[in-house]
């Protein structure tokens, strides 16, 4: 069981250091660009606005017009005056924009692959180590289930790719 141990262990580290991974992009320098700029970066794109204010406004970029920003809704924060639905922003109080793309399947491949062959290998160990076959079917579905669905989305998260712009004069 010490061997068991050993490997439930790396796999969980292995886990940890592909989550700590997307954070640490996150933190990067933002962008610059100026107004006139920023209709080819963020029209059609899923964005979140952090406002002079500090109010967060999250939805599509539609539009950016000479003065405002034209954006569909999706999720505001507590008392902005945003609701859901199309809505205009304007230049003056826009602080930051954080621009939320997708890049490619490749880290969902990859991690669903992953996942799924180091689900079958754990799964597979563990049943085969039980005293029972009542037992060890849905030890290893849970395993390989588990496995397959973190791979998965931690793919998706490598797959993510986060800007942050800032608007200069």
């Amino acid at each position: 069981m010490n061997q068991m141990t050993s490997i439930c262990r790396f796999a969980f580290l292995l886990a940890l250091l592909c989550a700590g991974q997307s954070n640490g992009f996150s933190a990067s320098k933002p962008l610059e660009l100026k107004w006139n700029e920023l209709q080819s970066m963020i029209v059609g794109q899923r964005v979140e606005l952090v406002l002079a204010n500090g109010i967060d406004v999250r939805g599509e970029a539609v539009a950016v017009r000479e003065d405002t920003l034209v954006m569909d809704v999706r999720k505001a924060s507590g008392g902005s005056g945003y609701a859901k639905g199309s809505a205009t922003i304007p230049r003056g109080s826009i602080g930051l924009i954080r621009l939320d793309r997708k890049r490619g399947s490749w880290g969902r491949t990859m991690g669903t692959v992953v996942g799924v062959l180091t689900g079958l290998v754990l799964g597979g160990y563990t049943a085969a180590h039980t005293n029972s076959a009542g037992a060890g079917i849905p030890v290893f579905l849970g395993i390989a289930s588990g496995f397959s669905i973190a791979g998965y989305y931690t793919g998706k998260e490598l797959d993510r790719r986060i800007t942050l712009i800032k608007i200069v004069p």
